[in-house]
């Protein structure tokens, strides 16, 4: 692990200190190393991977106003303070703006590899048995239903839309999580994301049941 690493590591865990569980340092930690597993098959530069896992919900939009260039400004401020090429600090920035599901309307057109390995294992903690826990955990933070029979999913919303959405925490499933799974870009992240995908139906399945007292 480089010192720039190491720093960054320090600084995150410091800047998140007592944010909501879903997007806490552990979130970043499982990001960074799922980051790590898929860049050593896809390649890609590392500095720049790991970089981008670290710092990309260092301020996320949804817990500051929506304000989508705070983490930008933290980043640059910090990577700068670290003395990191001006090269890196581009291709680092770009992840972070180009992450997110809400703004997947306005990707590029052929994405560079860091990106895709970044926004895959940000993507793969969103799924799965954490991906679960970390939407019931932000449902609850919110205070939303868990799940409403009558309140149906929104489907194909817009950003803005996407971004005052206080639907139930299953509906969420339908609006996000379960679309992941065919949104991953690279093989590795795939695999990964089938089984954490049937993980999610299984719960699904027994969650009805339970809810309908079968």
């Amino acid at each position: 692990m480089t010192e720039t690493i190491q720093k960054t590591i320090v600084f995150v865990k410091q800047k998140l200190e007592g944010a909501e569980a879903g997007h806490d340092w552990f979130h970043i930690e499982r990001v960074w190393k799922l980051s790590q597993k898929i860049a050593a098959e896809e390649g890609g530069n590392r500095e720049v991977v790991e970089l981008a896992a670290l710092l990309h919900d260092i301020a996320d939009p949804k817990f500051h106003d929506g304000d989508e260039t705070l983490a930008l400004k933290i980043s640059e401020e910090l990577m700068n303070s670290l003395n990191v090429s001006e090269e890196v600090i581009a291709q680092v920035l770009f992840i972070i703006k180009n992450i997110s599901f809400k703004n997947r309307g306005e990707s590029p057109e052929n994405p560079p590899i860091e990106l895709k390995i970044v926004q895959d294992a940000d993507r793969l903690d969103a799924i799965g048995a954490i991906g679960i826990a970390r939407t019931f955990n932000f449902g609850g933070f919110k205070n939303n239903l868990m799940y409403h029979p009558e309140i149906s999913p929104k489907l194909n919303m817009s950003k803005e839309e996407y971004k005052k959405n206080e639907g139930t925490t299953i509906n969420h499933f339908y609006e996000k999580l379960l679309l992941l799974k065919d949104l991953m870009n690279t093989d590795s992240a795939k695999k990964i994301a089938a089984e954490r995908h049937d993980f999610m139906l299984k719960f699904l399945d027994e969650f009805y049941k339970e809810w309908n007292v079968n």
